[in-house]
């Protein structure tokens, strides 16, 4: 097991972390994104500039079609981004935005020119290009800037403050392995961009002694003593030691990684470029993010009384904003008075309702001892029931209001509804019988009807008896061949023998006659023949 941390270890931990975290706060962030639809080398060039301005900028930053530039002014706010670089293409142009939070200015330029990261790799012998480079921020070098130019100096602070600064006294020459250079051309008034890559090695020796102190050992088996390597360098190509000058030799301050790098002794600072490059023209300057007035213009002129009435416009506009924004305030305010006011009359009159529903329950429960509780519901319920039965002329179901309960007086049970009588127009649509005509056990006759092959007959073999003697002549008269009911065989109803049906009915053949309290019999014998011989030439 490992030894605990003891208490000075916590401590100076803690304060480096501590002080860590002030200094990562205190140093300028950035966004680098597009807008815009862009193809897919702007795209890669996008990323490119990402690891440019790493560590201190947010490398996997999502950008999707429905975001606009206020979503990122917002997210930059809690996260401490400070500057914003945004590329855009249209379709002649490919225009780059750099932009200070939160108040601005914003400078735009065209991008003339550029190359990306891998066609400067591709194109030299030799790269020297590692991830440990993107560990810390590169070293700012700026050239040509110190021109006349409000727009120049502009310019140059905005790129000064992109980087953070650096204290050469205190500054560790360990920490600065990439370099970015902008220079800018007065004639052209375009603005190089370039990115490299830095490394330091010792001078005033030899170019065998490099060697072999950078354990790069040359082949030694052409060469007959080790004084020929160390003092002439036999056996190198000129590509394996650059040449070295004024212009790059310097004493270093502090021990600087690498072999024979030592501590105020001359050393060679090497740059190679490691991309990407680009080459841009500055076209205006604006206030604000992009949305205020504009500064500077490379292209458009605006003489000092176009400046004053574009001013005086604007100030226009922000009045009558601020007074809309006051009226509104005003209507806000006004409708929240109402609404407090009628919220208190309505809770007066509520208060109201209840006093008079209190004394008006009060009274009732004097005069009717017997009201329940639950009375106001019932009565909602059963004038919801009348109306149904008003308009629709049926009585609801029992489910369709189950409050709706039948009054009754305290002690009585509470008794069915009494089902409706029909109409005479309804019961005689349900009902092909005549009016008063009975019928057996309650069942309707499904007989023919008069004047049919057999007539009463039902699903119970009944027959149908006329209950007074004439009846049927009354009532339908004659028949089409001039006969009443009960007329000659083969005629009318065909029953056996005419005249007016009294007593018992007609029997089908082969069926005894039925007798009980519902059938009348009949005359029998040689009476009946002569009644049925006077009513036959009574006929006639």
């Amino acid at each position: 097991m490992g030894k605990e941390k003891t208490k000075n270890q916590k401590t100076i931990r803690g304060t480096s972390s501590h002080r860590a975290e002030e200094d990562y706060s205190t140093v300028p962030h950035s966004f680098v994104f597009h807008r815009g639809q862009i193809g897919k080398n702007i795209g890669q060039l996008v990323e490119d500039m990402r690891r440019v301005m790493g560590p201190y900028t947010a490398k996997s930053l999502q950008v999707r079609k429905k975001n606009n530039f206020k979503d990122f002014v917002t997210v930059a706010g809690p996260l401490g981004i400070s500057h914003f670089l945004v590329f855009s293409k249209t379709q002649t142009h490919v225009n780059f935005r750099l932009a200070r939070l939160p108040k601005g200015p914003t400078l735009c330029f065209q991008v003339t020119k550029y190359s990306l990261i891998k066609d400067v790799v591709s194109s030299l012998k030799r790269h020297r290009m590692h991830e440990q480079q993107f560990t810390h921020h590169p070293l700012l070098v700026m050239n040509n800037f110190g021109l006349d130019g409000m727009h120049i100096k502009l310019m140059a602070t905005m790129f000064q403050n992109m980087f953070p600064s650096i204290n050469v006294h205190t500054v560790n020459i360990n920490t600065i392995k990439r370099c970015v250079l902008f220079s800018y051309n007065a004639e052209t008034e375009e603005i190089e961009f370039r990115h490299y890559s830095l490394k330091v090695v010792p001078v005033g020796m030899s170019r065998g002694v490099k060697k072999i102190i950078q354990e790069k050992i040359p082949n030694l088996s052409k060469l007959e003593d080790i004084s020929d390597l160390l003092l002439a360098g036999a056996n190198l190509s000129e590509s394996e030691a650059e040449q070295d000058g004024d212009h790059n030799i310097t004493e270093l301050p502090q021990v600087y990684s690498g072999r024979g790098n030592m501590k105020s002794q001359q050393s060679a600072v090497r740059l190679t470029e490691i991309g990407p490059r680009m080459t841009m023209k500055l076209v205006k300057i604006m206030e604000g993010m992009g949305d205020g007035n504009v500064m500077y213009h490379s292209i458009y002129t605006k003489s000092e009384k176009e400046l004053t009435e574009i001013l005086n416009r604007k100030e226009a506009r922000l009045k009558e904003k601020a007074e809309r924004r006051r009226k509104q305030e005003q209507n806000i305010a006004q409708k929240k008075q109402q609404q407090e006011e009628n919220k208190k009359k309505s809770l007066e009159g509520m208060k109201k309702k209840r006093k008079l529903e209190g004394t008006a329950a009060s009274d009732s429960e004097v005069e009717d001892p017997g009201m329940q509780e639950d009375q106001a519901a019932d009565t909602e319920s059963e004038d919801e029931a009348e109306y149904y039965r008003q308009a629709v002329g049926q009585e609801p179901d029992e489910d369709m209001f189950p409050k709706a309960k039948r009054k009754h007086g305290p002690g009585k049970s509470p008794q069915p509804f009494k089902k409706r009588k029909l109409s005479a127009a309804n019961e005689q649509k349900q009902s092909p019988r005549l009016a008063g005509k009975p019928t057996f056990s309650g069942k309707p006759s499904a007989g023919r009807r008069f004047g049919g092959k057999k007539m009463g007959k039902s699903d119970g073999r009944k027959e149908f008896v006329a209950s007074k003697k004439g009846q049927f002549s009354s009532k339908f008269g004659r028949s089409k061949e001039g006969k009443k009911f009960g007329g000659d065989k083969g005629k009318g109803s065909g029953r056996k023998h005419s005249g007016p049906m009294k007593g018992s009915g007609s029997k089908p053949k082969g069926q005894r006659p039925k007798t009980g309290s519902g059938f009348k019999a009949g005359q029998r014998g040689s009476k009946a023949k002569k009644d049925f011989k006077r009513k036959k030439g009574r006929v006639e």
